[in-house]
């Protein structure tokens, strides 16, 4: 089944929805220091998120691998960035990662043929 970032994008909207719906302070500011921790500071936006993206794809999480591709391309971070990033990634997690690089080019193809957000 192809990714399809349209149905992606409800999911996720629907279901931090549905988590920040519960009365939880934690869960509050864990998900607002996620938020401003990719604002531009010392590094900018589009370097952070490229640092999300490769910690994602050591970390082998799909979804969040996702996240950062589409996150990377509004900040106007290439194919050709993306590339050399997961790149770093597939030294640093090994040949264990090849199943979610896999999924990481689908994303950037998938993103990069439709709407970026």
């Amino acid at each position: 089944m192809a990714f399809d970032p349209e149905e992606w994008r409800k999911y996720r909207a629907r279901m931090n929805q549905r988590i920040l719906s519960e009365d939880d302070l934690s869960l509050r500011r864990f998900f607002a220091i996620d938020t401003d921790v990719y604002e531009a500071g010392a590094l900018d936006a589009k370097t952070k998120e490229l640092l999300g993206l490769v910690a994602s794809l050591v970390l082998r999480c799909d979804d969040c691998v996702r996240y950062h591709v589409e996150r990377c391309l509004q900040e106007g971070v290439t194919p050709a960035e993306m590339t050399e990033a997961l790149t770093v990634g597939l030294v640093v997690g090994g040949s264990i990662t090849i199943p979610h690089l896999r999924r990481a080019f689908e994303a950037i193809d998938a993103f990069s043929a439709g709407s970026n957000g």
